[in-house]
């Protein structure tokens, strides 16, 4: 039996891609390169006609529910570092269940579990059973978990996710290197190829980005095109989001420095996302609440498809769930805090900007002609007659 080799991964194309950038990949370099006021303006409008033309007026709405903000990752531009002397807790899937009812009475129906990196807390199997709690009452669920194998997505899919969201954080593979020191996140083209893998394991809709502020970001954002390019051609079946998250003050280091030249300043931001909009008509654009209310209220018209609102960025914090049970974990293991106020509560990933409420981003919309989306999908869409 003749032997045939596997295909090749975007990991392994990747530099090939930089070094040799196809027809699209050279319009989008061009396009981030300094740019006048006026070709700027005539590129949001272009931007905001492709996004009503594919979309219509609308704007689809999500929130992140934080499972546990355990962590055996060594990262140090996030909150949830392991050796980040933070308050740390995992909810129960009862505590889960409450926090999404919380979630489900403001409206939402389109939910992303965001969970730590840790095998001990957010062992296997417990994915699984908040996905089967909330399935019945949350029709789109979406994970935002360290990377898995194939058949481990396959499962969760079964299970009732249907949308993985995976930033690779930065794609200079010498900072990625530099910035990871301990953990399985270390893996550069591991957590590269993780799209795929979930496509392979069922995953219809798959969200990607960069963290902006951790390099060069003209670099960041033509790898992240790069990426996005070749996911639309090998994993055609799924319907793919961009964001381009910035760096926010974060738990262990809220004085965090960084290069004027890695900055993405709003200017810059508003160049990277028409762009993207422009040469990628039909791909969601996600915008959180990393941004200010000021530049999302901007942004709605010119590729905006998706904004999360009210969000809060560690465990039990739209209803205090699992504050009772906050302690250290000290080289892997739980630690009881000394004395207790009563007054802990988990400490955040990192420090939102825009706190609205989700009532008031559905106005805030509204004011603008455009219809919040709480709910766009269901699974009897599937169902056979």
């Amino acid at each position: 039996m003749t032997h045939v080799p596997a295909a090749m991964g975007f990991s392994e194309r990747f530099p090939e891609l930089l070094e040799c950038p196809t027809p699209l990949m050279r319009r989008f370099r061009a396009m981030i390169e300094p740019v006048g006021n006026a070709e700027l303006e005539a590129r949001a409008q272009k931007a905001q006609t492709l996004t009503r033309r594919h979309f219509g007026r609308t704007m689809r709405l999500f929130a992140p529910l934080y499972l546990s903000n355990e962590c055996v990752n060594n990262c140090s531009y996030c909150g949830f570092s392991r050796d980040n002397p933070i308050f740390r807790t995992t909810l129960s899937v009862e505590q889960t269940v409450r926090e999404a009812r919380h979630l489900h009475g403001l409206g939402f129906r389109n939910i992303l579990l965001v969970a730590g990196e840790h095998p001990k807390f957010v062992s296997d199997g417990y994915l699984q059973d908040c996905l089967d709690a909330l399935k019945p009452f949350i029709p789109t669920l979406g994970i935002e978990v360290g990377p898995m194998e194939d058949h481990q997505y396959a499962e969760v899919v079964q299970h009732g996710a249907e949308g993985l969201v995976v930033y690779q954080e930065t794609y200079h593979r010498e900072t990625y290197q530099k910035l990871h020191t301990a953990g399985p996140k270390k893996n550069f083209d591991w957590r590269l190829d993780c799209p795929e893998r979930a496509y392979a394991g069922g995953f219809r809709r798959i969200g990607i980005g960069a963290l902006f502020g951790l390099a060069d970001w003209r670099f960041e954002a033509v790898a992240l095109a790069a990426h996005l390019e070749y996911l639309q051609k090998h994993c055609w079946k799924a319907q793919f989001t961009v964001a381009f998250p910035r760096m926010r003050p974060y738990a262990g280091n809220y004085e965090y420095q960084t290069d004027a030249g890695l900055l993405l300043p709003d200017r810059e931001f508003v160049q990277v996302l028409t762009a993207f909009r422009i040469l990628f008509p039909q791909v969601g654009i996600v915008v959180s609440t990393r941004e200010s209310p000021a530049l999302r209220d901007s942004l709605v018209h010119l590729g905006t498809t998706t904004m999360s609102a009210g969000a809060k960025t560690e465990p039990g914090g739209y209803t205090g769930a699992g504050h009772d049970d906050v302690h250290l974990t000290v080289r892997g293991r739980r630690v009881e805090l000394e004395t207790k106020s009563g007054c802990e509560k988990a400490t955040e990933q990192f420090q939102i900007h825009d706190d609205r409420s989700p009532a008031q981003i559905a106005a805030m919309l509204k004011r603008q002609g455009l219809d919040p989306v709480w709910k766009d999908w269901d699974e009897s869409i599937l169902a056979t007659a």
